[in-house]
């Protein structure tokens, strides 16, 4: 059996190597191990939360004042009224409405609106790393504390992602694709430079591009075996890269079919981007777990999703994304085109009943304004403010397979939780302005303002 790197081996290699060098005599050594092994157990992180309403389940009865015991990073009781627990750090939150941490299902920490097309040519991994994790802060702060990263730069994110799990950095939870698969020059390939740039900065095998099911197919396995959580795919062409191809179908039906079928006999979902109502469709009829944007979804196929159980994550980055005047021609028309059916996809899944989990683009949308998506699926859905509130709570944890520790404020939860001023049921762009952010029992931000 190959060696196998666990989250024990990673966290505890690191402090122990400097004892494999020879760096001290064996007996100091010896006596300094013998210390470790009979070191007292951690103190029990132990908070009490006084809220003045609670929404512990998006869609159900809001509680009124409340306590909210938390021990060990996970919710350990929920009593009607205010408790006093002497001794435990309280934090005050009686004016306040408390709910689950938020979920963003579809954000790119490795770029933002501001990114340019030259930026690979000039950032390294590095580079892109620390930028992942200023995005990533900005997220946590707005009280998204779990996240899909569907498509970021290299393996950068990767690192992120495992040192968040590790406690090295503090962040939102993240769960993720790493490079999206496509088709050779299609969205998710490298276009836009000349030939011998494109291929200095993007070799063929760096981008996820791939040709025909056997090749699609070893892609998802490289994916699967560099650590993914899951599988990103663009079944049609994007809004954001630089050609004028249009946004129908990209993938072949036979190479969608070979995704979803390996993806899934790896225990991976799959989320399809896909725009054009063909590519939609075929992606659906693969058997993708979720479509992300949906931009031309149709009336028949949303029946057909809501037949299989297919996700829609409806994506409206674009409405608060740059101005028009700011991408290149092409990019520009796609745009605008864009932007003239928006709300239609949420629309038909809500006639429907469609799954929707809640996701911003965040990257085409500034990173930290995530909560903004609220507004416009109320707005453009239109969606009643809690059932917006549950596609990024109960919904979202459902689609990540994550409900047992995810989503609502139940004892036995990870104790992820942010608090308003208002009621978000009646005004949803009191999520705009979270006050309070906890993220597994620790308290990030806490504006008394």
């Amino acid at each position: 059996m190959g060696f196998q790197v666990t989250d024990r081996t990673r966290r505890a290699a690191p402090a122990r190597s400097w004892l494999w060098r020879g760096a001290l005599p064996a007996s100091i050594v010896g006596a300094l191990l013998a210390g470790t092994a009979a070191a007292a157990p951690a103190p029990r992180e132990e908070l009490v939360i006084h809220a003045g309403a609670v929404i512990a389940i998006p869609g159900e009865r809001t509680l009124g004042p409340t306590t909210i015991v938390v021990r060990d990073h996970r919710i350990a009781e929920v009593r009607a009224g205010y408790v006093d627990f002497p001794d435990v750090p309280t934090i005050d939150l009686k004016d306040r409405t408390v709910l689950p941490g938020l979920i963003d299902m579809h954000v790119h920490f490795s770029f933002a609106p501001e990114t340019r097309l030259w930026s690979a040519a000039i950032d390294t991994p590095e580079d892109v790393a620390l930028f992942a994790f200023s995005n990533a802060k900005k997220t946590l702060e707005a009280g998204f504390t779990t996240v899909r990263d569907v498509g970021s730069d290299g393996y950068s994110i990767h690192a992120l992602r495992d040192a968040v799990n590790d406690g090295t950095v503090t962040g939102p939870r993240i769960f993720l694709s790493g490079t999206s698969l496509s088709i050779v020059g299609g969205h998710g390939d490298m276009s836009g430079l000349n030939r011998k740039t494109t291929e200095a900065l993007f070799p063929y095998d760096y981008t996820g591009a791939c040709t025909g099911a056997v090749e699609c197919a070893l892609r998802v396995r490289e994916a699967a075996k560099y650590g993914a959580d899951l599988i990103k795919i663009t079944s049609t062409g994007g809004i954001m890269s630089q050609q004028a191809r249009g946004l129908g179908q990209h993938l072949s039906d036979e190479e969608l079919v070979s995704i979803v079928t390996t993806a899934h006999g790896l225990g991976l979902k799959v989320a399809a981007h896909a725009h054009g109502a063909a590519g939609v469709t075929a992606s659906v009829r693969a058997g993708v777990d979720s479509i992300e944007h949906g931009t031309w979804l149709d009336a028949e196929t949303a029946q057909a999703m809501a037949k299989r159980g297919t996700w829609l994550v409806p994506t409206l980055g674009l409405l608060d994304a740059r101005k028009e005047s700011d991408a290149s021609p092409a990019v520009q028309a796609k745009m605008a085109e864009a932007r003239r059916v928006a709300g239609q996809n949420i629309r038909l899944a809500v006639q429907h009943k469609v799954n929707i989990a809640f996701g911003t683009d965040a990257g085409v949308s500034p990173h930290g304004q995530n909560a903004r998506q609220f507004r416009l699926m109320v707005e453009h859905g239109p969606m009643t403010p809690m059932a917006a509130l549950r596609s990024a709570t109960v919904d979202a944890a459902a689609l990540l397979d994550q409900s047992a520790d995810l989503g609502t404020i139940e004892v036995g939860k990870f104790a992820d939780l942010v608090a308003v001023a208002g009621d978000p049921s009646r005004d949803i762009t009191v999520m705009e302005r979270v006050a309070t952010v906890i993220k597994d029992g620790r308290i990030i931000i806490h504006d008394r303002r």
